[in-house]
């Protein structure tokens, strides 16, 4: 079974960090480009950052640019989504995603998905 569990979230203040976890099963990880989306209420899924499978290159959203940072650990099979200076305009339900790249250096996701962690920033 294919399988994506996230957690991590919880509520924090502006400027405060969080560590996102997103652990898979039924695949490795090393053999797919993965991503972590959010939603937020009333909107639709925004891609937040991405990270090839084995180039080592992340790329990142403008609105979260120098702030996340996307990792993965191969051995244990898990993502991660390290989240410094976050801002209310965070606050949604945060996706571990797999996919993968076209020869455009586009990201496309497969229709895998967690059930999501929700993260709220507020004061």
């Amino acid at each position: 079974q294919v399988q994506l569990v996230e957690s991590g979230g919880g509520l924090v203040q502006p400027g405060g960090s969080l560590r996102l976890s997103c652990a898979a099963a039924g695949f490795a990880i090393t053999n797919y480009g993965m991503a972590w989306y959010r939603q937020a209420p009333g909107k639709g899924r925004e891609l937040v950052a991405t990270t090839h499978s084995a180039a080592g290159i992340t790329k990142y959203a403008d609105s979260v640019n120098g702030r996340f940072t996307i990792s993965r650990d191969n051995a244990k099979n898990t993502v991660y989504l390290q989240m410094n200076n976050l801002k209310p305009e965070d606050t949604a339900v945060y996706s571990c995603n797999q996919g993968y790249y076209s020869y455009s250096d586009i990201y496309h996701p497969y229709d895998v998905w967690g059930q999501g962690t929700q993260v709220t920033v507020s004061s």
